[in-house]
């Protein structure tokens, strides 16, 4: 670092030096804790991935047998007038400087039943599977969606705290250290020139205080 050998820069540096380990520290143990956080998420993504897969593959079963009873047109008829309906708010929240989504569902009724919009008279019992399956998938959807949306954010915060890690750990610190050590090597190198230069004053005051005797 170009920088002025004085015993202010000096102290300027040792304080920002002890900044930047304090800094430092404060950012590994982000670092670690979102670290934490983000591996238990991934566990829970993983379990829950697998639980909405299955899910998805018994609808997909029960809509391969509505398909072999009823035609496709059958099928959009029945299906062409939904009573149910589902909104989405989403919202924050902070964890450790990274603002996640949550997603909270809310249904426009609270009746089971209206998720069926057609007469059961005229549908086949596997379509009333299938539809239920489907319903049945979407809290663990949205929460599936919510926290692999929370992984990608955790993931690009971990990233950033360790380049600035790394930063402090690898370039700052040991800039301030050498930059320290070079200003006291040469402060002392001033002090000892100084002492020299006074002691030589000296001895030339001495010798001419002599040659006046």
């Amino acid at each position: 670092m170009h920088v002025n050998p004085t015993r202010m820069e000096l102290t300027n540096l040792k304080r920002k030096l002890n900044t930047a380990r304090r800094g430092h520290k404060l950012l590994k143990d982000k670092r670690d804790e979102l670290m934490r956080r983000f591996m238990d998420m991934v566990r829970e993504n993983k379990e829950l991935r697998r639980k909405v897969e299955a899910k998805v593959m018994d609808a997909n079963a029960h809509m391969a047998v509505v398909r072999s009873v009823m035609s496709d047109t059958a099928i959009e008829a029945a299906l062409m007038m939904p009573m149910q309906e589902m909104t989405v708010d989403i919202a924050e929240k902070n964890v450790m400087s990274v603002m996640i989504p949550q997603y909270r569902t809310e249904y426009r009724t609270a009746d089971d039943a209206d998720i069926f919009p057609y007469s059961f008279a005229f549908t086949s019992t596997d379509l009333d599977g299938a539809v239920e399956a489907l319903s049945d998938i979407l809290p663990d959807l949205m929460k599936l969606a919510e926290i692999e949306k929370s992984c990608q954010l955790m993931a690009a915060e971990i990233e950033k705290t360790r380049r600035r890690v790394n930063a402090l750990e690898h370039v700052m610190i040991p800039q301030y250290e050498e930059t320290i050590k070079f200003i006291a090597m040469k402060l002392e190198e001033n002090e000892r020139g100084a002492t020299t230069r006074i002691m030589k004053v000296k001895d030339m005051m001495l010798k001419q205080a002599h040659q006046y005797e």
